[in-house]
């Protein structure tokens, strides 16, 4: 008799959290380097599936053959494409071409990001402003002494009159499906790897790859269905209420 409301505010919950992504990547889309995210969501019954069992899941065993009456979430995809690049003109500012991220030094370890709008710190390491020191790809942060200074499309900075200050890191991952998002937008993970497959562009950033027009029909389309989903569950409140009123009467 109430199996209607498990579909509508499961509804509610999906559409809730689905409007909250979309709000967070249209919040982004001038954020440099910054990667849309994705939600879906599935039936509880598939998720109960996909949960059983020992560490191999490859078999799992149905626990029953009832419907399924709610949704649940399934998970959060980032879209990892490269984003349009803009040229800034600012000599501390890069951009990547290709797999791999930025590392920044941070007190508690490394993080990772797209967005090279680099400035230098009070000691002359290039810096995230307010986060940590850049990696160079020896691992090691990188110390100017000017920033009149010249990027060939491998990283390599040299300054004006020749001298070499070091080499951008890009540290790329063996799947980027295992990145964790932090509170900050930069990307947590383990096992970085050097990765000199990539151009680096100098006095440009990258551009977030979030499709505005794409974010805005989502963003409207789930509105409507979550507005559905409420009026219904009003409705399904009212026919539920009626129907026990009668029954009371009988």
């Amino acid at each position: 008799m109430f199996k209607g409301f498990y579909n509508l505010t499961s509804g509610m919950v999906s559409h809730g959290r689905r409007l909250d992504v979309v709000a967070n990547n249209m919040t982004n889309v001038s954020t440099p380097g910054y990667k849309a995210e994705l939600y879906t969501d599935s039936t509880f019954r598939d998720v109960m599936i996909s949960r059983i069992g020992n560490l191999d899941k490859r078999a799992p065993a149905e626990l029953g053959t009832n419907m399924s009456y709610i949704l649940a979430p399934s998970q959060f995809y980032t879209d990892y494409t490269d984003g349009t690049y803009e040229e800034t003109g600012l000599p501390l500012d890069f951009a990547i071409q290709g797999e791999g991220f930025f590392g920044i030094q941070q007190e508690d370890g490394v993080v990772y990001t797209r967005n090279g709008s680099f400035t230098l710190d009070e000691q002359g390491y290039l810096c995230f402003s307010g986060f940590g020191r850049v990696l160079g790809s020896d691992g090691a942060p990188i110390q100017f002494s000017t920033d009149n200074i010249t990027v060939d499309t491998a990283g390599n900075i040299t300054t004006k009159d020749g001298g070499y200050v070091g080499q951008i890191g890009v540290f790329a991952f063996e799947d980027n499906g295992a990145l964790e998002r932090n509170d900050y937008g930069f990307f947590t993970g383990e096992g970085a790897q050097p990765n000199t497959d990539v151009t680096i562009y100098n006095k440009m950033v990258e551009r977030s790859n979030v499709e505005l027009v794409r974010e805005m029909v989502a963003m409207m389309t789930t509105q409507r269905a979550l507005q559905s989903a409420a009026q219904m569950s009003k409705i399904y409140d009212q026919v539920i209420m009626k129907a026990t009123t009668e029954l009371g009467r009988l």
